[in-house]
This record gives C-alpha cells, structure tokens and sequence, in this order.
C-alpha cells in the first residue's frame, strides 16, 4: 500500500490532497491568518494520525473479534519545544462504547495498541529523507 500526500500553498490558499494507492482524498486546512501556510501545525496532524490510525484499527479489530462498537474516542497528547526539536511525551487515551464487557474490551483496546501501524511505525524510528 503506498500512501501520498501533497500540499500546496501560497497567499490564502492551501490545498491538501492525501491518497493510498493513487485514490485520492482532499482535505479541507484553510490557511494561516497571515494567508502563508496550514492553520494546522504538523505536530497537530501527528497526532490527528495517531489518534486516527488507532481509532480505525480499532474498528477494524472489533469487526475481526465479533465485538459491536458503537463508538470509539481517541485523545493523543505530546509535548513539543523549540524550533527543530523533536516531540516528547506522547500518550494517548480510549473511550470505547460497546455492549461488550469491560475484559473483552480492555483485550480489544490492548490488542489494537499492539498493531496499530502508526503507531509501531513511530515506535520503531524511521528514516526520513529529502530527496533532490
């Protein structure tokens, strides 16, 4: 699965596209107030995509265990300092709503911690590289 995404911006436009596999989604970010940029700092869609990878997987986990959710929040936190320094402290939280008990959910909720790939992707450490 090969997942893209691409900004573009100048004076009071910014426009987001994001896809998988070549099926693109566009995403509304209007830009900063001072026309430059996303209104959305990158830290902010970090944890948007953890929040987001969890809440998903969890869904899809459920759905493999037979388990009835009908309702999933994920709050990720994480502290960030100045400029170039790398984030810290991040955790997260979950609310699951289900009929199931709180033992089936509390396996569903660690399970899904195991294998959310956002998750484990920023676990392990990856290389990101500018390419010319």
């Amino acid at each position: 699965m090969e997942l893209t995404a691409l900004v573009t911006s100048k004076l009071n436009e910014h426009n987001v596209i994001v896809s998988t596999n070549g099926a693109a989604h566009p995403i509304q970010i209007g830009p900063k107030p001072s026309g430059y940029g996303s209104s959305v700092n990158g830290g902010e869609l970090l944890l948007l995509a953890l929040a987001t990878c969890y809440c998903n997987d969890l869904y899809r986990e459920a759905n493999k265990r037979g388990i009835s959710v009908s309702g999933v929040e994920v709050e990720c936190t994480a502290t960030f300092g100045s400029e170039g320094e790398p984030g810290s402290g991040f955790q997260y939280r979950v609310n699951v709503a289900s009929d199931a008990s709180r033992e089936v959910i509390d396996n569903l909720i660690a399970h899904t911690d195991r294998v959310a790939e956002i998750h484990n992707t920023l676990r392990k450490g990856v290389n990101v590289v500018l390419k010319s």
